[in-house]
């Protein structure tokens, strides 16, 4: 079969084998209800906020999310219910370093909530990368919390957080959280990941199989490429490998780069696709990335 034709047999099996899904009643999946993909970009507001911040492990966090036009000042939502999308940094890292990407995701029709860990983030008073595998947990627990803020009427971003489409994603460190928030028992409507210079964890990708995306540089020094791919090759559901050709840790994610277009518009169609369900997103991945001589995109359906 011809490279061209196998491409095109992929694309097809991710499309048919992973149309997102939404909770029901007993944990099932069932198909999400058509939904119109924002057009255009919106102007993006951000805000910050500490979950429990009495509590052992208080939990900073940046909002990135889609503003209503010349209300950026005054804190207002643009008109909609737009997705979330859980951005964990890496280690020595925090949420606004991320803002080249994240803002951007924003400005396409997501809601991107950052945390900045207690024990791994630029800055913290005990710094210890052991306290990766706890991040997970903090993941689910901000989720929980947004959840709250979309129930009550005085916070701004009520009514327009879309808590039943939920991407996680991050880079390193935070690549590893990602795939560690999806455990057995995770609920369904984590619908999708991106990791990006990262790789898999103890009791990682069990649940309910959600599509995933990997991004690494093939000349990474600190997560050898081949943790990604080892990752890539056991995730049960529909998965794709974008491979930035001998690149490092995360120079692609830098405006300039010129791996930051292909990056930024992977990225951002495999989210439109995962939750919005966008079939014409899902079917521009392969041309999103499509640079000979600096990256190399690969997709598979599901197990």
């Amino acid at each position: 079969m011809g490279a061209g034709r196998l491409l095109a047999v992929l694309v097809t099996a991710l499309l048919a084998g992973c149309a997102p899904a939404t909770a029901v009643a007993g944990g099932a999946a069932g198909p999400l209800p058509a939904r119109r993909a924002p057009e255009g970009s919106y102007a993006v507001g951000v805000r910050t906020l500490t979950l429990d911040p009495r509590s052992a492990r208080p939990l900073p966090v940046t909002i990135w999310y889609p503003a209503s036009t010349g209300q950026v000042a005054a804190g207002l939502v643009a008109a909609g219910r737009f997705p979330v999308v859980i951005y964990s940094h890496g280690l020595g890292s925090r949420p606004e370093l991320h803002a080249d990407l994240t803002t951007r995701w924003a400005a396409a029709g997501f809601v991107v909530a950052a945390p900045a860990y207690p024990h791994t983030r630029a800055g913290a008073a005990h710094f210890t990368r052991a306290d990766v595998r706890h991040q997970p947990a903090d993941a689910w627990r901000l989720i929980r919390y947004l959840g709250g803020l979309d129930r009550s009427r005085a916070d701004p971003l009520a009514g327009h957080l879309d808590l039943t489409s939920v991407a996680a994603a991050g880079h390193s460190a935070g690549g590893f959280t990602t795939s560690g928030m999806f455990s057995e028992g995770h609920p369904a409507r984590l619908r999708a990941g991106i990791v990006i210079a990262g790789g898999g964890v103890p009791g990682s990708f069990a649940g309910p199989a959600a599509p995933v995306l990997f991004v690494h540089g093939t000349a990474d020094p600190v997560v050898p490429v081949a943790v990604g791919r080892a990752a890539y090759a056991r995730t049960p559901g529909p998965a794709a490998f974008l491979s930035l050709l001998d690149q490092d840790h995360g120079e692609y994610l830098t405006p300039g780069h010129p791996g930051f277009g292909p990056v930024l518009a992977t990225t951002t169609d495999f989210l439109r696709w995962t939750l919005y369900g966008d079939r014409a997103a899902a079917a521009r991945l392969p041309a999103d990335a499509h640079s000979p001589t600096l990256t190399r995109y690969e997709s598979r359906p599901a197990h």
